[in-house]
């Protein structure tokens, strides 16, 4: 890598150093910065061509040199004639000005070690294209090495030598005397120039009819440098030391021979004995071999050995030469007509200009960028030709690649873009958008492009603003989204409303359809659809517009209305427009379809939302549901008041199994217990244990009295000791699932004698307050009931079950006399004696209460009615419920101290209780 940075800066800094060298002290060098050396061209070529500008104008020109270090070798004598020699060639240049000669910008000027002159812009040498690379850069320049010459170039280039001769030879009365390639040279637009008059001879009688020339003998002993070239020259020259105008003319035919035979003349010429070679070769070109010419046209070749003739008088001039059928070729033909252009007036300079779109594209591409375009483009300062101009270059343009484009196109094109006057270049423009929008660089389209249609949308011609609006949806995709939204879409907007033309306010409406894609959603539910209910006019084809609008944006996948949208603000303008007047059947359908499927879409989104809604919902409450059901999983180690019935009276479940030992096998595992829970728990802990060292209660016997007095006793008695049941904890005792069906119906009270203090099996501070517990419905009657008010239970506290009733110990078992609390029963309701409810000495057998209070199932839970609280114990039965009491969470298997089982706590205490 470093080898090549080192090897290019030694390059560069070589070529530096030769132009420095070269130039150095030269008064060129003032005005003139001098580049690169390109070319190589003249006598012998010894001009060195090099590309520059001018200081003061940045024009670009092509910089001759000639090296005086050239001519090192020479005598003094040698290097005078020479100097001389070259001198006079530029000079003579210079006072000659035609299209066909090499234009000089700048005179020679003489420096001590170079001679310098300066020139229109040059491409190269005609010999450099032919091959011939004498003082040329190292390396050959890509752009000379590979150049060839199309058809239409040669014909045309050499057209153009002969229009050069003709102006030498009739207007100037002069012959060239060195015409070669080495002194044709092709400028930067492929235009064939003619320079190096070094050897030129002017006519002695420039007035007479007959010219005639004064022509020098050849000096073989004089430096090649200061003689033409011999391989172009006429015999005549040589051999009879004579010249004209005709010598000229067979310089032309052997240039045209070197042209189409890869620059070989007709003649090899040795120049050290060439009076022999030219001898030697008189009778070859007195009987011309049709090989020699195969090469060339067909429609040249009997021409070009006109041209060829060893007899002056044969040789076509230069003005029957402009005429011959070869040069009559539709490219020729119109690159002559370029050049002559400015000659020509507006009318003429039109109609060719209407005709060249067809031959463009027969065309090669460089000789429409490089020979056709510079002309056209020097046409835009005329604004009367710029409608005739201007679809040329855009159809040049589009052939170009966007480097050429923005390097030689735009660059003249852009001060036409603000161009308004004609009106035909805004519709130029408009209609090649594309072209446009995809080549200019994005600076330029938002200096100059866009503004350009901005203009055309408010200009005053409807028709521009209706080709404007009909090109727009074409180049929509081309235009940043920044540049749509803010500064496009508003004008739109703006002409569609403030216009009179209904053509306008139509075209309007559809081209915002064709552009929906590009827009984002919400601008259009933001902008465009509340723009459509801001629309003055009714016609029927406004009305079609906005429905297309509306429909496009409803059917777009990107796009869509919302549901609220359509309800609030899409269907009651459609509808209202629906019923418009000026509709007819076709057009009220297609309303009603549109209609239709918004009504459709709109009710089947918000049903799907609403059955989400309702899914959502139903999976909440399940989720609910389903962390209660774990919370009651939890809350079965205490039991409930159904199964607390069903314990009490010995009541089993459905497979057989006492509840005690089925919630006691259902327990959950608690995996951790919080500081409150633990304190919960240690209270509880001790209130059983107290519970344990309590003395057994004996019964007493109740001795029967008056039903009013025994009542009333009985009544006080009941109250006091239900009210004492709080005070008796069963938190400890596992609580089994609510039994379904377990709500009693109202029935007897209970004995005042079952009323010892028992706990409801939650926490000690909720019991009942109540003085007994009805166990059926009051007496009907007016008045109050029984116990005067008292709250009716709808369940019970879950006490355990009472298989049978222990007595004092030493006693055998006999069940207890109830016959004292029958009187408690009012006699006009059938009753059950609590003899009968009391349990039989069958064990296991089923009692009365049981039969009577229906279902015995304990394991499955009863229906949930208010935050997981079992529905046989509701709000109506105790009116200081308290759901968070229920959440208290069962204490853990094997956490109560003493070994106490907490299924058969109740049990154990209640065979105490009733001994």
């Amino acid at each position: 890598m470093e080898s090549m940075l080192n090897k290019l800066k030694s390059t560069v800094t070589k070529v530096t150093a030769d132009v420095t060298s070269a130039v150095m002290g030269n008064p060129v060098t003032r005005e003139f910065e001098v580049g690169r050396h390109i070319a190589s061209g003249g006598p012998g070529m010894c001009w060195r061509i090099y590309n520059g500008s001018k200081k003061s104008t940045k024009q670009e020109v092509a910089v001759f040199v000639f090296d005086k270090k050239m001519i090192d070798k020479h005598q003094k004598f040698d290097k005078d004639q020479i100097i001389d020699s070259l001198k006079k060639g530029v000079q003579q240049l210079t006072r000659l000005r035609h299209p066909r000669l090499l234009t000089v910008q700048h005179p020679l000027e003489e420096s001590r070690d170079c001679l310098a002159f300066c020139t229109e812009p040059v491409f190269a040498s005609l010999s450099n294209v032919l091959g011939q690379w004498d003082n040329l850069p190292s390396p050959i320049p890509t752009d000379i090495k590979e150049y060839k010459l199309y058809d239409v170039e040669t014909k045309y280039g050499l057209l153009q030598i002969s229009e050069g001769l003709s102006f030498l030879h009739s207007g100037v009365k002069m012959v060239h005397g060195n015409l070669c390639p080495e002194n044709i040279i092709l400028n930067k637009s492929g235009s064939w120039k003619i320079m190096g008059f070094d050897f030129c001879i002017s006519s002695i009688n420039p007035s007479d009819a007959e010219l005639k020339y004064t022509c020098k003998e050849w000096e073989p002993n004089l430096p090649p440098l200061c003689l033409p070239n011999p391989e172009y020259l006429a015999p005549e020259y040589i051999l009879s030391v004579s010249c004209d105008n005709a010598s000229d003319m067979y310089s032309l035919g052997v240039i045209m021979h070197a042209v189409f035979n890869e620059g070989k003349p007709v003649i090899q010429v040795n120049k050290h004995d060439i009076f022999k070679s030219f001898s030697r070769q008189l009778d070859q070109l007195s009987n011309i071999n049709p090989a020699m010419l195969k090469k060339l046209p067909e429609d040249v070749r009997e021409h070009v050995k006109m041209l060829l003739s060893i007899t002056p008088t044969v040789r076509p001039d230069a003005d029957q030469m402009t005429k011959i059928p070869f040069f009559d070729d539709v490219g020729a033909v119109t690159l002559q007509y370029f050049d002559s252009l400015f000659q020509r007036d507006n009318l003429q300079k039109s109609q060719f200009y209407k005709g060249l779109p067809k031959v463009l594209p027969k065309l090669p591409k460089r000789v429409v960028v490089y020979r056709i375009l510079p002309a056209l483009t020097s046409e835009f300062v005329n604004p009367d030709m710029v409608p005739f101009v201007l679809p040329n270059v855009l159809l040049i343009a589009e052939e170009c690649t966007k480097d050429e484009y923005v390097r030689l196109i735009m660059p003249d094109l852009t001060p036409v873009f603000k161009q308004q006057e004609p009106v035909q270049i805004l519709l130029i423009f408009l209609q090649k958008m594309d072209l446009l929008l995809t080549k200019t660089p994005p600076d330029e389209i938002k200096n100059s492009v866009l503004p350009m249609v901005y203009r055309a949308l408010e200009a005053p011609s409807i028709q521009i603003q209706e080709l404007c609006l009909n090109i727009i949806p074409t180049f929509a995709n081309l235009i940043e989204y920044p540049s749509m939204k803010n500064a496009l879409i508003p004008r739109i907007k703006s002409a569609c409303l403030q216009t009179t033309s209904l053509a306008v306010r139509v075209n309007s409406l559809v081209c915002l359809g064709k552009i929906l894609e590009y827009l984002d959603k919400w601008y259009v539910i933001d902008e465009i659809l509340p723009f459509l209910q801001q629309i003055p006019s009714r016609e029927p084809a406004v009305l079609m517009g906005i429905l297309g609008i509306y429909k496009c944006t409803f059917t777009h996948k990107k796009l869509g209305i919302p549901k609220e949208n359509l309800a609030s603000k899409t269907l009651p303008h459609l509808v209202s427009l629906s019923i418009d007047h000026n509709l007819n059947l076709n057009q009220f359908n297609a309303f009603m379809v549109v209609i239709r499927e918004m009504l459709s879409r709109m009710e089947a989104e918000h049903k799907t939302k609403l059955e989400q809604l309702h899914v959502m919902q139903e999976q909440q409450r399940s989720m609910v549901i389903t962390n209660q059901g774990n919370q009651s999983e939890e809350n079965k180690r205490t039991p409930s008041p159904g199964n607390q019935i069903d314990d009490m009276f010995g009541s089993t479940g459905v497979n057989g199994k006492e509840n005690g030992s089925s919630a006691l096998a259902s327990q959950p595992n608690r995996m951790s217990l919080t500081l409150e829970e633990k304190q919960r728990l240690a209270k509880e802990q001790e209130q059983a244990a107290k519970l344990r060292n309590q003395q057994p209660l004996n019964p007493q016997s109740v001795k029967p009295a008056t039903s009013t007095t025994q009542a009333k006793d009985l009544t006080s008695s009941l109250l006091n000791n239900m009210t004492s049941l709080n005070s008796l904890s069963l938190a400890n005792t596992p609580r089994p699932p609510p039994v379904q069906g377990s709500t009693f119906p109202s029935s007897t009270p209970m004995a005042g004698s079952m009323a010892p203090q028992v706990s409801n099996g939650f926490n000690s501070t909720m019991g009942f307050q109540a003085g007994a517990m009805s166990m059926r419905p009051p007496p009907p009657g007016p008045g109050p009931g029984l116990y005067g008010g008292m709250a009716t239970t709808t369940s019970t506290p879950n006490f355990t079950a009472l298989s049978q009733n222990q007595g004092p110990p030493g006693q055998t078992n006999r069940a207890p006399d109830m016959s004292a609390l029958d009187n408690l029963f009012s006699g006009n309701r059938p009753r059950v004696s609590l003899n009968q409810m009391g349990p039989k000495p069958a064990p296991g057998a089923a009692t009365p209460w049981l039969n009577q209070y229906g279902s015995t199932q304990t394991n499955q839970t009863a229906p949930l009615n208010m935050g997981g609280v079992p529905s046989g114990f509701g709000m109506q039965a105790n009116p200081f419920f308290n759901p968070q009491n229920f959440s208290q969470p069962a204490p853990t298997p094997g956490a109560n101290p003493g070994g106490v089982k907490q299924s058969a706590s109740v049990n154990n205490d209640l065979k105490d209780l009733f001994g």
